[in-house]
């Protein structure tokens, strides 16, 4: 992988360079990853991103073109550039696995180090976090209000190349099934699918001429596009060329709740009563559960699932909670100011359960790791004191994060997964 050492904010690097000077930069210090209160109408939210981010801490190293590049710009100190030509991060990470809820406090991430091998990756870190547990989050919602119907990921024409390949990656862990984007399969193991836009229809001389053509080329049991021009006029035809064991129809505009049980209908009378229909067109969770009732098969979501049109910030903030003195001894930090206070202390968290059904986050405060927690331990180690732990990386790590997402979804009151507005599913506690 690529250096992504300048994924970063100018003043991480300025920060190193003065606590440097100050002789402060190779103080023990803990770090801690959380949000301060969900996005309004959500009850819970989903940790996604930390098993890429992984890769792309292991890749966060100064190269000669960084390191020229910075001493060009004058953005540190040559002592600071002769400490970074050395620098990867030799540190500890552990915080929620991915696939976990989290609530306001939740220490989601918590990295250790001195504060010069820390800070650094603050930028990399909430970039990562922040897109791709929103993304996660917005796709549960979907997942959810799709009841067991599959849902694809379609949206990497309404974000940026690299951004779309995280929000396949993040749907999928919250339980899409599939993805359009070919990098994402190759890169994470993600089911790919697609067939033809209006622009194939558009393209041939007549609607019939052109599901031949996809016919031929990827069998009957693929899914044609039908409402390019009339629909009911474009399923008659599905039906007359792929015969009535045409796999799909798929639906991307018109009065959908309403559409949906015409087009159902003509099908069966055509004789296809296996085909299905996927419907798509700028659907969000709220179209998805005004279409619980529709003979719906499947659903494909673009705009709403990678764009922050669909989604609110995740508002994950990265924050220096405790240090070790001159004498040795850890001692807490936090911020007083004004709506931003925060909580000083290392910390573990637990979710304290109630015959299988989440009540309460419990959030220990300056206890140790090994402490003796009452509930399911919620921290993982990522990395240990400079090694990664492989078992949360790779297409591996993503298809354990979404069984683990799968199982902590099922531990929330059904309560949480109300759409509409609402306190978060479970009150967080300091303990």
């Amino acid at each position: 992988m690529p250096s992504t050492a300048l994924m970063t904010d100018r003043y991480e690097l300025t920060m190193l360079d003065a606590a440097m000077g100050s002789g402060r930069h190779e103080r023990e210090c803990v770090f801690e990853v959380f949000a301060r209160r969900l996005p309004e109408g959500r009850r819970y939210g989903v940790v996604a991103g930390t098993g890429r981010l992984m890769d792309l801490v292991e890749a966060f190293r100064f190269g000669p073109a960084e390191l020229d590049w910075l001493r060009k710009q004058r953005v540190v100190s040559d002592r600071a550039i002769d400490w970074l030509a050395e620098y990867r991060f030799r540190g500890t990470i552990r915080g929620y696995r991915e696939g976990e809820l989290y609530f306001p406090g939740s220490p989601i991430l918590i990295v250790e180090g001195t504060f010069a091998d820390a800070v650094i990756l603050e930028t990399i870190v909430l970039s990562v976090l922040n897109h791709d547990s929103a993304v996660a989050s917005a796709a549960s919602r979907m997942v959810n209000a799709a009841d067991g119907r599959p849902i694809a990921e379609m949206g990497s024409r309404r974000t940026a190349e690299s951004s779309a390949i995280a929000a396949a990656r993040a749907a999928f862990l919250a339980g899409f099934a599939s993805t359009s984007n070919l990098e994402a399969g190759r890169a994470w193991g993600i089911p790919t699918m697609g067939t033809a836009a209006h622009s194939f229809t558009l393209l041939h001389d007549s609607e019939a001429e052109a599901f031949a053509a996809q016919v031929e080329a990827l069998g009957p049991g693929t899914t044609l596009l039908v409402d390019t021009y009339d629909i009911e006029e474009g399923v008659e035809t599905a039906v007359r060329v792929a015969g009535t064991g045409l796999g799909a129809i798929r639906l991307d505009s018109g009065d959908l709740p309403v559409l949906v049980g015409k087009v159902r209908e003509q099908l069966d009378r055509l004789g296809a009563r296996g085909t299905r229909i996927t419907v798509t067109s700028d659907l969000d969770e709220y179209t998805i559960a005004a279409l619980r009732a529709a003979p719906v098969d499947a659903y494909g979501v673009g705009t709403s699932v990678v764009t922050g049109s669909g989604h609110p910030a995740a508002g994950m903030v990265f924050k220096l909670v405790a240090h070790r003195d001159d004498a040795g001894e850890w001692i807490p930090v936090a911020k007083r100011s004004a709506a931003k206070a925060t909580v000083g202390g290392r910390k573990v968290a637990a979710r304290r359960l109630e015959r299988g059904t989440a009540v309460e986050e419990l959030v220990y405060v300056d206890e140790p790791a090994g402490t003796e927690l009452d509930g399911r331990a919620l921290m993982a180690t990522f990395v240990e004191r400079g090694r990664f732990v492989e078992a949360h990386r790779g297409p591996d790590g993503l298809a354990r994060a979404r069984e683990h997402h799968r199982a902590a979804i099922a531990e929330l009151p059904l309560d949480a997964l109300r759409l509409g507005k609402g306190d978060p599913a479970i009150p967080t506690r300091y303990v």
